[in-house]
């Protein structure tokens, strides 16, 4: 039938036509099995691009990437199971502290990550700044941890949604990456594959977010929310800002530090609070909780008895790593120079832009400029002042972590230029939004 030849289902798409699950099966077929010729594939994002998806053909386009590789069986874990997405932020270390929490109080969480690219950090980056910490698990050993364990942090298989992984590579090259549609199967095809029940998204807005403008984040959020609830997995999602960096670290081992401290009960305010909101709704998504008050108690009472860091602490050794970090930070990689910016007069914080920072931290070589960079867990930066606190002239707005004087001289400038301080009192940004579902 010529209307399954790929130029005809492109054609269709390109005029505007609401493409039938086979045509989608075809597509994301094509991309998986090498049937549709890159330019063909090309030109069909660029169709998605400009003439958008149904919701249904969202849900259609999400099951057949999903299904393009191999879906986790987790039926052998009693435990109810949830996981969390973040778009992406500065300083956003959420998912390391908040999974053993979520574990500490009884539900599983199934957790495959990703890296860091661009201005924004990887989990799993983060987690390899632990010493012999290994994100590449087989399914096999990450279905026994998650049952014996109710928690493992892993990164994607090449068994994993391998049609998302073509397709994303091409979406970077042909300038369709801020496609809603295409966001939506490459967020939740690798999340719902990965054998979760219930899903929390932290859909981030503001001058360090992938999607900077509110109106366009919430569109993400609700596009979503919808699609994994026509898929049968439970969703809501957060709107949090990233109109300055989350919590005071930046960087690789810096923010494994910061993790355990908000494991510890003295985590940095703003991190805490997203990481409660986020918890809250994964809870009562996963029936552990009937209210956001009940679910709060529960998440803070894993943090008091000790049982989140204990969880943290047995995860780490279970996929190799120094467990000792947890007591001895030191044990990290540490960075040779440590560089004060001080303050230019006595005042208080006016901002901190994000995306400055971030990019002070990839001038250190702790970022990616692309997929196969190597990077360097040991440099960031640390003590962060906030938007709204006290400082006195010369007294330190934060600490370069830097390898070598160069780039930590070019990054002390970067920050100094990031951080305004003024006379005036300056109120905090916006930090929790509204949940969507």
């Amino acid at each position: 039938m010529t209307g399954s030849f790929p130029q005809h289902i492109i054609a269709r798409k390109r005029d505007g036509h609401v493409l039938t699950r086979g045509e989608i099966a075809s597509f994301v077929r094509g991309a998986t099995d090498g049937s549709w010729a890159d330019y063909q594939l090309s030109a069909m994002l660029m169709a998605i691009f400009l003439r958008g998806m149904t919701a249904e053909e969202t849900a259609a386009y999400t099951e057949a990437m999903m299904r393009s590789g191999f879906v986790a069986d987790l039926s052998n874990v009693a435990q109810p199971r949830a996981d969390k997405h973040s778009t992406g932020g500065v300083g956003d270390k959420v998912s390391l502290h908040l999974a053993p929490m979520i574990a500490a109080c009884g539900v599983a969480v199934p957790m495959i990550s990703g890296r860091g690219l661009g201005h924004t950090g990887g989990t799993l980056d983060k987690l390899e700044s632990i010493p012999g910490f290994n994100v590449n698990l087989s399914f096999g050993q990450y279905r026994a941890q998650v049952q014996q364990l109710g928690l493992c942090l892993i990164g994607q298989t090449a068994e994993l949604a391998p049609a998302d992984k073509k397709l994303y590579a091409l979406r970077d090259v042909t300038g369709t990456v801020e496609s809603i549609p295409l966001i939506c199967a490459s967020i939740l095809s690798k999340k719902l594959a990965e054998g979760t029940q219930v899903l929390v998204g932290d859909v981030k807005f503001g001058r360090g977010a992938f999607m900077k403008d509110k109106a366009r984040a919430r569109e993400l959020a609700e596009a979503l929310v919808r699609v994994s609830n026509a898929m049968g997995t439970p969703m809501r999602a957060v709107m949090t800002s990233m109109d300055q960096p989350l919590g005071r670290a930046i960087g690789h081992s810096l923010e494994v530090i910061e993790s355990i401290d908000c494991l510890r009960g003295c985590g940095p305010r703003d991190t805490m609070e997203v990481t409660f909101v986020l918890g809250e709704q994964m809870l009562l998504l996963a029936q552990k909780a009937t209210t956001p008050r009940d679910a709060r108690v529960k998440l803070e009472a894993s943090i008091a008895s000790g049982a989140a860091l204990e969880k943290f602490r047995a995860m780490i050794a279970a996929q190799g790593g120094d467990a000792a970090v947890v007591d001895d930070p030191a044990r990290l990689p540490q960075a040779k120079f440590k560089i004060s910016v001080p303050a230019p007069i006595t005042g208080l914080v006016h901002d901190v832009d994000p995306m400055t920072t971030a990019l002070a931290v990839l001038r250190l070589g702790g970022g990616r400029a692309n997929a196969d960079a190597r990077i360097d867990h040991a440099v960031g930066i640390d003590r962060l002042l906030k938007i709204g606190e006290p400082v006195e002239a010369g007294a330190p707005l934060g600490v370069i972590h830097a390898n070598d004087e160069a780039s930590g001289a070019e990054a002390r400038a970067m920050v100094a230029k990031a951080i305004v301080v003024g006379r005036e009192p300056r109120m905090e940004p916006e930090l929790i939004g509204e949940v969507i579902g």
